[in-house]
């Protein structure tokens, strides 16, 4: 799994753009759930050839940040 810290504070305007990027610059990238948690965070789920890529924007560990299962260096 490869983690990826994007800001160091929850931020919902960072989180829109970072997905934007993403959906920009991965090819075969499949939109799937954007999931709201009670506190505010929200979670957007991606799949790419069977792989998961989620964007975590958490209220609860005060960050913004991605988790894949593919490496994502290689599309920026």
């Amino acid at each position: 799994m490869y983690h990826y810290t994007i800001c160091n504070m929850p931020d919902e305007e960072i989180f829109f753009k970072q997905c934007s990027a993403l959906e920009k610059n991965v090819p075969n990238l499949v939109k799937k759930d954007l999931l709201e948690d009670v506190d505010g965070s929200l979670t957007q789920i991606y799949e790419k050839d069977g792989s998961k890529i989620t964007v975590h924007n958490s209220e609860y560990i005060g960050a913004l940040y991605v988790e894949s299962e593919i490496e994502l260096e290689q599309f920026f």
